[in-house]
C-alpha cells in the first residue's frame, strides 16, 4: 500500500445557489415554468418557449493560490511510504519498531547502557506519564485484597501458595507504604525502539541482535505487528505516543532508565584531543576550565604518549598559551625548530648555564621567598649528596642561610634583588665551618666545584625565557646527572613562572627520573599542588607506571591532576592501575588491547575511550616512530645528494698588452659573481 505524507486537500465548501438559478414568479403572476434540460432557445414539446437561463462563473476559493505553492511539507516528505505488517519502507530505507512488553523485577543503574551504546543507529523513545497517587492507592488496595484472598483460598484448600502471587503481594505492600509516605511517585512508562536498515536481510539480523541485547537484560520485546506506522510515529521526535503500551513504575525504578549513559567531552572551547570511541563525537576540552589545569599521561613505551602531548602543545600554542618542556630524549627538537621555539641544550659543553641559587625577586607578604628557596635547595642537595643525617641536614641549613647572608640577602624582600650566590660560595661556607659534618658535606660537593663535574651547576644564569615555546634538552647528560639537571631546570622555570601571571603549561617528560628520589618527587608534587595559583598547568609523562604508582608522591600527583590520560598498558601494571583509577573489567581489557594512540581520557568526573587523531601535517611533525624518522632522514640525504650546485664561470681577467698573464684565480674568487663593469685596465708600475 502506498500513500504520501502530503495532506490530502479538503473538499471545497458547497456554494449557495446563484440568484439566477432560482425561478421566480413573473410580473403577470404566472407560476414559474418547470425546470427543463432543454438548451437555451429550444422550444419544449408544448410549443411554449423557455425563459432564458442565466449561467454564472463559479466563485474563486481564496485558498486555491496557497494550495498551489510548494510548502515545507512538500520538501521534506518522502517520495513514497510502503506499510507492511512487520516493517515500514520509506523511500529506500526499511524500519521496524519493537516495544517493550516485560521488564525484570530488579535492575541496576545504567541498565539501558547496552541499548543506548548499540553499534547501530536506533530511534529510541521513552514516554513517562505521571499518575495521581490517590487513584493508584485505591487500585492497590483492591489488588492487595484480591491477592490476599487468593492466598487464603489456596491455604484453606491445602494447596501450595503460588510464589508469583506472594511476590506480587509483597511488592504491592511495599509500594503502597512508599506511596502513602510520599517517598515515591507513580508513573506509566513506555519504551519503543525503531531499527533502520537498508535492506530486509540486514533489518532481520539487526532485529535479532537488538532482541538478544534486550533479552540479556531480561527484557521482553515484541514487534509492533500491524502497527508499524503507529510505532514509527511514536519514535519520531514529536512526543506522540501512538502505541500507548505502558508499564507501571515508581520513582526509583524510573530513575534507573536515565538514557544518557555515554559521557560526552565536547565543549564549546578548548583544543581537540581525539575522537570519542563510544559515539564518534569529538573530545574537545579546555584543561584550564577545571579546578586545576594539571594532567598526567601514563602508558607503556610506544603507546603514543609523546605523540599526544606534542599534539596538545601544537594546539595550545595556537590559543596563546606558553609552553615549557623538560625533554630528556630530544623528542621535541623538531617541533621546536619548526614552530620557531627556543631549544636550550643543557650539557657539559653547552654555554647555557643555570644558577640553582637564583631568586624570583618578588616582594610578597604571602610567601617567604628566601625560605622557600632554601627548602628547595635542601631537596636539590639531597639529590646531589645522597641521604643526610639529621646533624648533616642541620649543618646544611645553617650553611645555606650563611651563604645568602654573605651576599647581603636576608628574609627582607628588599634585599632579595641582589646578586645571588653560587654553589661555590656554599662550598666555601661549608669548608669554613670546620666541623666534621660540614667537611663531609663539602667533600660530597667538591666534584661539582673542582672535580670532573665542575662548571655545570656552578655558574651564573645566562638565559632568560622570552620565547612562548621553550624546550630544555638534557639528552647529552649522563643518566646520574639527569635528575639533578631536571630538578634545577624545574626550579628555574618555577622561579620564572612566579614573576608574572600568564597561561602556561609545563611538560615534564620521563618524570620517573624525578620519582626515583624522594626529595625531587616532593619538589615535583609541590609544583603540581601550587601551580593553579600561578595559572600553570603541569603535564607529567611517564612510562614506568608501576614504580610511579608505588610511591605516595606519585599517587598524590595523580590525585592533584584533573585530567588523566591512560594509554596502552602492560599486563604487569594493569592491576595497580585498576585499583588507583577504579577501572571496570571492560576498561582493563580495553587498555591491554588498545592500539597506539588509543586510551581512556579522564576529565573531572567524566571519562571516555578516546582515539588520538592528527592531520597529515601534524603527523609528520610529531611522529616519533624510528622507521618513519629514518625514512624521512634518508629522503633528505638523497635530496641533498642529488641537488648539485650550479657551476659559475669565472670572469676572464682584463689584461693589459704590456703586462704578463696574472696568476690563476683562487677557487674562492672563482665563485664570486662576474663583474659587470670592470673599468679601465690597470698597468702595473715598474
Amino acid at each position: 500500500m502506498f500513500f504520501s505524507f502530503k495532506p490530502k486537500p479538503k473538499n471545497p465548501p458547497q456554494q449557495p445557489p446563484a440568484a439566477g438559478n432560482t425561478s421566480s414568479p413573473t410580473s403577470s403572476g404566472t407560476p414559474p415554468a418547470p425546470a427543463s434540460s432543454a438548451p437555451i432557445g429550444m422550444v419544449a414539446k408544448t410549443g411554449s418557449p423557455l425563459p432564458p437561463r442565466v449561467v454564472h462563473a463559479p466563485q474563486a476559493n481564496p485558498y486555491s493560490f496557497a494550495k498551489g505553492l510548494v510548502s515545507v511539507k512538500d520538501i521534506i516528505a518522502p517520495s513514497y511510504v510502503e506499510v507492511d505488517f512487520d516493517n515500514l519502507k520509506i523511500n529506500n530505507t526499511f524500519y521496524r519498531t519493537i516495544f517493550i512488553a516485560g521488564y525484570p523485577r530488579f535492575v541496576s543503574a545504567n541498565w539501558l547502557s547496552p541499548l543506548i551504546s548499540f553499534d547501530h543507529s536506533l530511534f529510541t523513545s521513552m514516554f513517562i506519564y505521571p499518575t495521581e497517587a490517590k487513584v493508584i492507592l485505591e487500585d492497590l488496595k483492591r489488588k492487595i485484597a484480591e491477592m490476599e484472598a487468593t492466598i487464603q483460598s489456596d491455604i484453606k484448600r491445602g494447596k501450595m501458595v503460588d510464589p508469583s502471587v506472594q511476590v506480587a503481594l509483597d511488592d504491592a505492600l511495599v509500594l503502597q507504604a512508599q506511596l502513602a509516605k510520599g517517598a515515591e511517585r507513580f508513573f506509566q512508562f513506555g519504551l519503543y525502539v525503531t531499527i533502520p536498515s537498508e535492506n530486509p536481510d540486514e533489518l532481520n539480523q539487526l532485529s535479532k541482535e537488538v532482541e538478544s541485547t534486550l533479552g540479556s537484560l531480561l527484557i521482553v520485546s515484541k514487534h509492533a505487528t500491524l502497527q508499524m506506522e503507529e510505532g514509527f510515529k511514536s519514535t519520531l521526535p514529536d512526543a506522540q505516543d501512538k502505541l500507548n503500551i505502558t508499564r507501571n513504575m515508581d520513582t526509583t525504578s524510573l530513575a534507573t532508565t536515565f538514557p544518557f549513559t555515554t559521557a560526552s567531552l565536547t565543549a564549546n572551547q578548548g583544543i581537540l584531543y581525539g575522537i570519542n570511541e563510544h559515539d564518534g563525537s569529538l573530545v574537545i576540552f579546555d584543561r584550564f576550565s577545571l579546578e586545576n589545569a594539571n594532567s598526567i599521561v601514563l602508558g607503556k613505551s610506544g603507546g603514543g604518549k609523546s605523540f599526544l602531548v606534542k599534539l596538545e602543545t601544537l594546539r595550545s600554542l595556537m590559543f596563546g598559551t606558553e609552553v615549557f618542556v623538560v625533554d630528556p630524549e630530544g623528542e621535541y627538537k623538531m617541533v621546536c625548530d619548526v614552530l620557531g621555539g627556543e631549544y636550550i641544550q643543557f650539557s657539559f659543553n653547552s654555554p647555557i648555564k643555570i644558577n640553582p641559587f637564583d631568586l624570583a625577586g618578588i616582594a610578597s607578604a604571602e610567601e617567604n621567598e628566601l625560605g622557600l628557596k632554601i627548602l628547595s635547595l635542601h631537596g636539590l642537595m639531597k639529590v646531589v649528596m645522597g641521604d643526610l643525617s639529621p646533624a648533616e641536614d642541620a649543618v646544611l641549613d645553617r650553611a645555606l642561610v650563611a651563604t645568602y647572608q654573605q651576599k647581603g640577602i636576608t628574609p627582607d624582600p628588599a634585599t632579595q634583588t641582589k646578586e645571588p650566590p653560587l654553589m661555590e660560595d656554599l662550598y666555601k661556607v661549608l669548608v669554613g665551618m670546620e666541623s666534621e659534618e660540614a667537611m663531609a658535606l663539602a667533600g660530597r660537593l667538591e666534584k661539582f666545584i673542582k672535580g670532573s663535574l665542575s662548571g655545570i651547576f656552578n655558574q651564573k644564569s645566562n638565559i632568560d625565557i622570552i620565547n612562548p615555546f621553550t624546550v630544555f634538552g638534557i639528552r647529552d647528560l649522563e643518566a646520574e646527572l639527569r635528575p639533578i639537571a631536571m630538578f634545577i631546570i624545574l626550579d628555574y622555570i618555577w622561579t620564572r613562572v612566579k614573576r608574572d601571571l600568564k597561561k602556561r603549561i609545563l611538560i615534564v617528560d620521563e618524570a620517573w627520573y624525578l620519582m626515583k628520589h624522594p626529595d625531587s618527587a616532593t619538589f615535583l608534587y609541590g609544583i603540581a599542588k601550587r601551580a593553579r595559583k600561578y595559572y600553570l598547568g603541569v603535564t607529567t609523562i611517564t612510562q614506568d607506571v608501576e614504580d610511579f604508582l608505588s610511591t605516595d608522591h606519585g599517587k598524590a600527583i595523580i590525585t592533584n591532576s584533573s585530567i588523566q590520560m591512560l594509554l596502552k598498558q602492560s599486563a604487569a601494571s594493569i592491576e595497580k592501575l585498576s585499583q588507583t583509577f577504579y577501572l571496570s573489567g571492560g576498561e582493563k581489557h580495553f587498555l591491554l588491547s588498545a592500539d597506539v594512540g588509543e586510551g581512556l581520557f579522564f576529565a573531572g568526573p567524566s571519562h571516555v575511550a578516546m582515539r588520538v587523531i592528527a592531520s597529515p601535517d601534524e603527523y609528520e611533525l610529531v611522529t616519533t616512530k624510528p622507521e618513519e624518522l629514518m625514512h624521512r632522514q634518508t629522503l633528505l640525504d638523497e635530496k641533498e645528494k642529488n641537488a648539485s650546485p650550479i657551476p659559475v664561470e669565472p670572469t676572464p681577467p682584463v689584461v693589459s698588452p704590456t703586462t704578463t698573464t696574472p696568476p690563476p684565480v683562487s677557487p674562492l674568487l672563482a665563485t664570486q659573481p662576474p663583474v659587470t663593469n670592470p673599468g679601465p685596465a690597470l698597468t702595473p708600475t715598474i
